[in-house]
C-alpha cells in the first residue's frame, strides 16, 4: 500500500512540497525545528550562505543521528547482556 502523501511547507525562503509517510504533525515539527535551527544558525554567522548553512544543518543531522544510533546501540547491547545473565541465572 502506498500511504505517501504530500506536504507543503517554507523552509528557510523557499517553498517546498515534501512526499513522504509521516503524518502532517510530524511534519510540521520537524520544518519548524529545520527552520528554528536556520535561523539560530543564520544569526550567528550572517554571512553564511543559504547553500553552507543548509550543508552544516545537513551535518549537524547526521552527527546527532550517528550518535543516537551508538547509544541505541550500546542499550541493545546492554538489554541482551541483561538477559543472557538472567537466563544463565535461571537454569
Amino acid at each position: 500500500m502506498n500511504n505517501k502523501r504530500r506536504f507543503k511547507t517554507r523552509i528557510g525562503k523557499k517553498e517546498y512540497t515534501l512526499i513522504g509517510a509521516a503524518s502532517d504533525q510530524h511534519m510540521r515539527a520537524v520544518a519548524k525545528i529545520l527552520n528554528d535551527d536556520l535561523t539560530k544558525l543564520k544569526s550567528q554567522s550572517q554571512n553564511l550562505s543559504e547553500e553552507d548553512a543548509a550543508i552544516l544543518l545537513a551535518f549537524n543531522a547526521i552527527s546527532e543521528q550517528l550518535d543516537k544510533q551508538l547509544e541505541l546501540d550500546q542499550l541493545k547491547a546492554q538489554l541482551e547482556h541483561d538477559n543472557s545473565d538472567q537466563t544463565d541465572t535461571t537454569r
